[in-house]
């Protein structure tokens, strides 16, 4: 399987875990886009650090794009990438971030996190 295939299996699981089984609908809410809008905005700078310098290197059957050693490092822009990084990274990105934040507003909603109280914590006997 692909790097590309994985990576658009991650989006769609997680827009399905988001919209129609945790049912907290982040993708219909603009405050979860303008959040989103800052987070990609540090994954760029991050992928083009970690591939830039050739810290991580992506084998081209595998991306969108070509990828060979021959022809030096990637292109900032381009052939299937974006900051030296494959698009697909965004994929990636996309759908952990979404999945982190519907788990957090999910467990919330059950009650999971106890209200903060002064003293020791619950489990301990007195």
């Amino acid at each position: 399987m692909t790097y590309t295939a994985l990576g658009i299996m991650a989006v769609a699981g997680a827009a399905l875990l988001d919209l129609f089984v945790l049912r907290t609908r982040m993708l219909l809410r603009k405050v979860f886009w303008a959040s989103y809008a800052i987070i990609v905005f540090f994954q760029l700078i991050t992928n083009a650090m970690f591939t830039g310098f050739g810290i991580v290197k992506y084998d081209g059957a595998a991306i969108v794009g070509e990828t060979s050693p021959a022809a030096g490092p990637p292109p900032f822009l381009g052939q299937g990438r974006i900051a030296f990084a494959p698009i697909e990274d965004l994929l990636f990105g996309f759908s952990l971030v979404l999945l982190s934040i519907s788990l957090w507003i999910f467990w919330g909603r059950i009650g999971v996190d106890r209200k903060p109280a002064a003293g020791p914590p619950r489990w301990r006997k007195r």
